[in-house]
């Protein structure tokens, strides 16, 4: 597991990638690049942004079950858990 630190720099990388190719995205429009190209792009950044959000759910889980293995009361143990979970939906865009 990588610590704090390096997966913070991990994700900052990649998100200024996708600041760099969304800039792409607004010359390619202001330059009227034929659609498809347009679109191709739209969805390199999609995936890059799903990508992000997928190091940081593994990232938050990872922590949430430390924090829930530490956690000998139930119901705090549930809390941690219920955070999670909170995360989650935000993230799928269920909340």
């Amino acid at each position: 597991m990588k610590n704090n630190g390096e997966e913070r720099s991990n994700i900052l990388l990649r998100l200024r990638r996708i600041e760099g190719q969304v800039r792409g995205l607004q010359r390619m429009v202001e330059e009227e690049a034929p659609c498809p190209e347009v679109l191709t792009q739209v969805g390199a950044v999609t995936a890059a942004l799903k990508k992000v959000g997928m190091v940081m759910i593994a990232t938050h889980m990872e922590k949430c079950m430390a924090e829930m293995a530490q956690k000998t009361d139930g119901n705090k143990q549930r809390e941690t858990l219920r955070d999670f979970q909170k995360a989650m939906s935000r993230y799928i865009g269920w909340a």
